[in-house]
């Protein structure tokens, strides 16, 4: 299996805001019509990955990063370093704010920071999201957030099918209704609540806030990060670089025929969002479609691609040796 890549299993999870997208654009066997997030390639002790075929069948992908390194690379880490998610927003979600690594580890039990990137699949006519806030001090945001100005606080911007955004630690952010995103993020599950929009679950009960978390992590004042988002064209294939960041780097792939690829990185993770087609690796063809995900690991070095379809491809950063 080393020489194969490996296709994962993902887990769902239930959500207040989710919806039946994932069913009706990927096929997936969700659990209800309020399936909110795939954790598609994930070693999260909250949902973990199962290997779908081959020689580690039914191993998690944490038990493969603990026993068997050498499919990643040898690279150093207790703890596998990211997590792809494909996520319906069927309504709003919460807005929040993650924190770093170094308050996450100090107020939330050893647990990773939690920097992220959003890549729109699809969403409706005129979406939006919330991306960063208004406030010039910390002052002036516990004000507005203690007096409800979410209108004058919250910046929202205009989404649309193929862009890109980049979620560091500390951006106060939310995905808005009608929105179908790949994640790509550090492996944490750690979200502070800001404002819930005084919803209640089936019981009558508001979700839990964590103000005073939240404002500790905000950076204030909100910046826009700078992309350079690039392209190149390659026989059988156009690459697109989103972002080569502290944390991960991710890519577009477009896929258009055949294509002959090497493996740049320890390993590579792949979710498939649209065609289908095969990876050829020592002359033997692997399958795949959209709404698959996998890796391709260590050993292999080049392989050839065939098919038409969009790949969303990234890898743990190489930046200052993580």
């Amino acid at each position: 299996m080393k020489h194969q890549p490996i296709f994962l299993k993902p887990i769902f999870k239930d959500r207040i805001w989710g919806g039946a997208a994932l069913k009706e654009q990927f096929g997936y066997d969700i659990p209800s019509n309020t399936t909110g997030e795939c954790w598609a390639i994930s070693a999260h002790p909250n949902g973990q990955s199962i290997v779908a075929e081959g020689e580690f069948k039914g191993k998690t992908l944490g038990e493969l990063w603990d026993d068997h390194r050498e499919l990643f690379g040898n690279l150093e880490g207790e703890k596998f370093p990211l997590l792809t998610k494909i996520l319906d927003a069927n309504k709003d979600l919460s807005v929040q704010v993650h924190p770093d690594d170094e308050y996450a580890n100090e107020h939330e039990n050893g647990e990773f920071g939690k920097t992220e990137c959003w890549y729109i699949i699809d969403c409706k006519e005129n979406a939006e999201m919330v991306y960063g806030h208004n406030a010039k001090s910390k002052e002036e945001l516990v004000e507005m957030i203690e007096n409800g100005k979410w209108n004058d606080l919250l910046r929202r911007v205009k989404i649309k099918p193929g862009d890109f955004f980049y979620v560091p630690s500390g951006t106060i952010h939310a995905l808005c209704e009608g929105t179908l995103v790949l994640e790509t993020q550090q492996s944490s599950d750690t979200t502070y609540r800001v404002y819930d929009y005084d919803r209640v679950d089936a019981n009558g009960n508001k979700r839990e806030l964590h103000l005073e978390k939240a404002i500790d992590v905000t950076t204030i004042p909100h910046n826009d990060p700078v992309l350079n988002i690039l392209t190149e064209e390659k026989e059988g294939v156009r690459i697109t670089t989103f972002i080569e960041a502290e944390y991960f780097s991710v890519y577009k792939w477009e896929i258009n025929g055949t294509a002959a690829l090497t493996r740049n990185a320890p390993f590579l993770i792949v979710s498939v969002i649209d065609g289908e087609g095969k990876v050829i690796i020592n002359d033997e063809a692997y399958e795949w479609k959209k709404g698959d995900h996998f890796i391709i690991p260590a050993a292999i070095k080049d392989f050839i691609v065939e098919g038409k379809a969009e790949w969303i491809v990234s890898l743990p950063s190489l930046i200052n040796g993580k």
